[in-house]
């Protein structure tokens, strides 16, 4: 999830719906919920891996965990994170006005999270879907797909609100990318899903049903958002997009995995 932070409110907590009051309440809660998949041989993505850690780390020393002192609390603290947000994050009216760092910003906001539910929402759909695209990509290719197709997320972003302030941070423009990719190699991979319209039945689904519902859910939340704090929608359908069209172009379609069997255990994302 991508998030568009607000000092106002100096919070954020997931995505997938938005307010104006600056909070943003889970990425995956538009979105189906876990894959249940086949893991790489010996449990091996380095990766995909290192990329939560790098995540992870990074939230926990800045000021959004809520953890270091150095920060402060109350409005020292919220001041704190609005200056980490703006100097680390994409401010689209900023990123083409020539500044020198400015080009940079779209590389470093993949890896701040404004929040512990950001965070772990994010980290959750990159574990559920990352394995098994880098066992498939390999470790290197998998590593520019992810971070490019995440910088382009963002910069796509910007390009379409070009005039906002509200700095952008996560990386689940590069997230949406591996879900593309995932849809496109494992269309037939069993994706379990909690539905709230079904009371939160665990159902299991093929990816090529699950995936693009959940991409379609994001479009529809897309026309929806406004230019005020919340979450880029957007951003998630550029990176979808990305990947699916980068899947095709690496793989092509004789290389389609057509079935992937259920013997992982799996990760859940409540809707």
């Amino acid at each position: 999830m991508i998030r568009k932070w607000s000092a106002a409110v100096g919070r954020t907590t997931g995505t997938g719906r938005t307010s104006r009051t600056g909070r943003t309440t889970g990425a995956g809660r538009t979105a189906p919920a876990a894959a249940r998949a086949r893991p790489p041989r010996r449990t091996a993505a380095p990766v995909t891996y290192g990329l939560m850690a790098l995540c992870c780390l990074v939230f926990l020393a800045g000021p959004a965990s809520g953890l270091s002192p150095a920060y402060g609390s109350g409005a020292e603290l919220i001041a704190a994170q609005r200056a980490y947000f703006r100097h680390w994050g994409v401010i689209p009216a900023e990123l083409f006005a020539g500044s020198p760092r400015a080009p940079l910003t779209p590389a470093t906001a993949l890896f701040v999270h404004g929040s512990w539910v950001h965070l772990l929402g994010n980290m959750l759909f990159l574990y559920v879907f990352g394995a098994m695209t880098e066992e498939r990509m390999g470790r290197i290719r998998f590593l520019l797909f992810s971070t490019g197709c995440g910088y382009l997320a963002l910069l796509g972003y910007a390009l379409a609100n070009a005039h906002s302030q509200q700095p952008l941070v996560g990386a689940s423009g590069a997230i949406s990318a591996v879900l593309g990719a995932f849809l496109f190699l494992f269309p037939r991979a069993r994706v379990t899903s909690l539905l709230p319209f079904l009371f939160f039945l665990p159902l299991r689904f093929p990816a090529w049903i699950v995936l693009p519902f959940w991409a379609a859910l994001q479009w529809l939340a897309a026309g929806r958002a406004g230019s005020g704090p919340g979450v880029a929608y957007l951003a998630h359908l550029v990176g979808f997009g990305l990947g699916f069209g980068c899947a095709w172009v690496l793989f092509g379609p004789g290389t389609r995995v057509r079935d992937a069997p259920a013997t992982a255990p799996e990760g859940e994302n409540q809707p």
